[in-house]
């Protein structure tokens, strides 16, 4: 019973700090932070977008998988090596975890510490390694003990301060799924760049060919002296023309084979693709959803308004620091002028204490004031940003919506254009064999051909590129959502 007595000190100190900061731990959490809280600011925006279709307030293209928007099966196998692998994502992944730590650690902050320390010196006039007035006397002092310590958060300073950390943490998310929009949208329009460049180098072969036959029908001509050294000399110019063509788009599809590798997170090589530009198919509807929605769905828009919550909590941080902070120690422990004595069962060398602790600032040199300030101005930058965010994102959206519209109607006219062409080709060709033509009714409509050609495969690809950024700027493609198993 004597021991139990002698000990009970400790045990006490420490439960009753335990005891009361815990209790004033679910106090103070309860009750109001000082600062302004955050509130989302309004976004001028239309009630809706200029040349969305009809269905856009009922539906939204980005609510769609991207494993439902692209149909090219090749496509999608590109696009899940590169969630796995690319080196951005993998990056943004390391930062999360640095900003959920550090979420952690402004969290630690609600609790009590508790540290032990450990003392042991030998001198004169001293104690625990400061001088002290003992005699003159040469002596040795020992020290062990538990001290715990914990700061009131009576004005909401470290609530402020988790506030702020759990808002980066969350920005940091949202930076993450930015980066996944981002791939997601650049894997699919280089390869469809791709594709178009595989059609690119299909036409300049063809038109080489074509050079190729019309040359050899005049050579034959000049040989049986039918045709000037004239029309065959043009004839070969055009063929070398359209052949110089060649390794250059050859050169161009190995560059961006390598930049979709590299998107993937592998060493350049060649990548695989299993359809042609034509055979790819677009949404026969791009409904664009409400513009309002953009603030809920745009991984940049929710990044930057946690970033603006992380600045608006930080106010209330500077503010808490121009008032005083209270905070509660406790120590037990042993404390002995000899070294053996701690180790003694005996009462005479316990030591404890409770102590609360009031620290505020008095003169700092405008230096709070400029911290508050500096804060606001912050703040003001991060809303700034926000609302440039939002309207950014509007613009984007009216952009891809309005190429996605007009695109169609210069597909439209310049298919019309290929195949007028293709039908001069062809009757020149039939009228200058039959005598009816000249050489250079053949050559003119061939060189009209080869350019009309390309501008039409240009277009198909710019149709594909306009769904492309239509998806990614209404944020869709990002989101964490379960691929059906038939496609994994």
């Amino acid at each position: 019973m004597r021991r139990r007595a002698q000990r009970s000190p400790w045990s006490w100190v420490i439960a009753h700090s335990l005891l009361v900061g815990i209790g004033a731990l679910v106090i103070f959490q309860s009750g109001c932070a000082i600062g302004p809280d955050y509130k989302r600011p309004a976004v001028a925006s239309p009630a809706n977008f200029r040349s969305a279709t009809t269905l856009a307030t009922t539906n939204s293209l980005a609510d769609v998988a991207w494993w439902d928007i692209y149909k090219d099966d090749t496509l999608k196998v590109l696009i899940r090596t590169a969630l796995t692998n690319n080196y951005d994502v993998l990056i943004a992944a390391t930062r999360i975890e640095q900003a959920r730590q550090s979420a952690a650690q402004a969290r630690a902050q609600f609790f009590p510490t508790v540290n032990y320390q450990g003392n042991v010196s030998k001198g004169k006039n001293e104690m625990l390694g400061n001088s002290s007035p003992r005699d003159g006397l040469d002596a040795s002092t020992a020290l062990m003990g538990i001290n715990a310590a914990w700061e009131l958060d009576l004005w909401g300073r470290i609530r402020r301060l988790n506030e702020s950390a759990r808002a980066q943490y969350l920005a940091s998310e949202e930076a993450r799924n930015g980066v996944i929009l981002s791939l997601v949208s650049s894997v699919a329009q280089s390869y469809f760049q791709l594709l178009e460049l595989d059609l690119a180098l299909d036409i300049a072969k063809r038109t080489t060919t074509s050079f190729g036959e019309t040359y050899r029908l005049f050579y034959r001509k000049l040989v049986g002296g039918a045709a000037s050294l004239l029309d065959t000399s043009r004839a070969e110019a055009s063929m070398a023309t359209a052949a110089a063509t060649i390794p250059d788009i050859e050169r161009q599809i190995v560059l961006k084979e390598n930049q979709i590798s590299i998107l993937l997170g592998r060493a350049p090589g060649p990548i695989p693709r299993s359809a042609k530009l034509l055979d790819q198919i677009m949404p026969p509807a791009v409904p664009a959803g409400l513009p309002c929605s953009l603030l809920e769905r745009r991984p940049d828009i929710r990044q930057a308004e946690q970033n603006l919550r992380s600045a608006n909590a930080q106010i209330g941080v500077t503010m808490a620091d121009f008032l005083p902070k209270i905070g509660l120690t406790t120590l037990a422990g042993k404390i002995s002028p000899d070294l053996s004595s701690i180790a003694m069962s005996g009462g005479s060398a316990g030591t404890w204490s409770i102590a609360a602790n009031a620290t505020g600032p008095i003169f700092q040199g405008g230096k709070l004031i400029a911290q508050y300030r500096q804060a606001k101005a912050a703040r003001d930058e991060a809303l700034l940003a926000y609302q440039q965010t939002a309207l950014n994102a509007l613009s984007d959206v009216a952009n891809a919506l309005i190429a996605r519209e007009k695109l169609e109607g210069v597909r439209l006219q310049q298919a019309k254009s290929v195949r007028a062409y293709q039908e001069a080709v062809s009757v020149s060709m039939k009228r200058y064999m039959a005598g009816k033509a000249s050489y250079l009714d053949v050559l003119n409509a061939q060189e009209q051909l080869f350019p009309a050609e390309n501008s039409l495969a240009q277009t198909e690809l710019n149709q594909l590129l306009a769904i492309v950024q239509l998806y990614s700027a209404l944020g869709g493609g990002w989101q964490q959502q379960t691929q059906p198993a038939a496609q994994k």
